[in-house]
């Protein structure tokens, strides 16, 4: 996802799933053959490189989950201030969010918009 309607949609009226490193939101569009994933990695989480370092291992974390994940679920992962700096702890934390937020939006179906 690169748009912030897009964005915002998801983290407004989708799931809300968190851990200590991080939250994850899902949404689910009905008439959609793809998965989208969107990153939120705040300056509170550290600078610009620290950023860029959880943002990336948070991708690379994630395209892992992408086999098991439905058609038309939209995801975002808000990265916490934890996440910089308790990495070890960020893997399992994002497939427990991310399979308990897929499964909570599995049973609400929003309208495209």
């Amino acid at each position: 996802m690169r748009n912030s309607d897009d964005f915002r949609a998801v983290t407004r009226s989708g799931v809300r799933v968190g851990r200590p490193t991080l939250v994850v939101h899902a949404g689910r569009v009905a008439d959609r053959d793809l998965v989208r994933i969107g990153f939120v990695v705040s300056k509170q989480v550290g600078n610009a490189v620290t950023r860029n370092r959880v943002k990336r291992r948070l991708r690379h974390l994630a395209t892992a989950q992408l086999a098991g994940t439905p058609a038309g679920v939209d995801l975002v992962v808000r990265a916490l201030p934890r996440a910089a700096t308790a990495p070890a702890e960020v893997p399992a934390d994002l497939v427990s969010a991310w399979s308990r937020a897929v499964a909570k939006a599995g049973s609400r179906v929003q309208a495209r918009s």
